[in-house]
């Protein structure tokens, strides 16, 4: 049976093991709210790390499960940055058979387009997911002997008809994800006199 000196200091390590772990929560937050507004520093960094991983494939001449893992999950992370929020597939309340359209022409409302996977969070996994594979070149479980140019093959042909698919959502639907901004339109200036 435990006493109450017991109870008191299990009380007091697990209120020291979650406020540690309160405040690495709050420091690795801290951090990701100091990249968000820095998208091509992130994406560079991103960038360098996944050929830093792919330098250590090919001199390793190993690990092409690994690989192969990677680039379906980069995919099925792009196919979700590239699809709308609201599918207008799936959307059956639309009151037409082909669903809700985004705006086509300057005269319709602008509604941005909002992503099913956002930018950040599309960054985010791709870094850590870049990370996890790196880690697992240096544990030779993960080494299996395969032939690597049918993985390469295979991978090249999921990858296009994939993108057929999503392009042929896209022509359908009418939408296309990458919007800059609000569009400005030009006003008549009713400073200028007629002589």
């Amino acid at each position: 049976m435990m006493d109450a000196n017991d109870l008191s200091s299990e009380t007091t390590r697990k209120s020291i093991f979650s406020q540690g772990w309160t405040r690495i929560s709050q420091i690795y937050q801290g951090t990701l709210d100091k990249w968000t507004p820095h998208a091509r520093a992130r994406w560079f960094g991103s960038a360098v790390l996944l050929a830093i991983f792919l330098i250590r494939i090919f001199t390793k001449q190993g690990w092409y499960i690994v690989t192969y893992a990677l680039g379906i999950y980069h995919l099925n992370l792009f196919i979700a940055f590239l699809t709308p929020k609201i599918d207008p597939a799936m959307d059956f309340d639309a009151d037409d058979e082909n669903g809700p359209a985004l705006p086509t022409r300057a005269t319709e409302e602008f509604r941005p387009f909002i992503r099913r996977l956002p930018e950040f969070k599309f960054w985010l996994s791709v870094t850590k997911s870049t990370l996890i594979a790196f880690c697992c070149t240096f544990i030779d479980a993960f080494n299996v002997p395969v032939f690597w140019p049918i993985l390469v093959m295979y991978f090249i042909t999921l990858f296009c008809i994939t993108m057929k698919r999503q392009i042929k959502h896209m022509i359908k639907y009418r939408y296309l994800p990458f919007t800059h901004s609000k569009p400005k339109y030009k006003t008549v200036d009713s400073a200028v006199t007629v002589n």
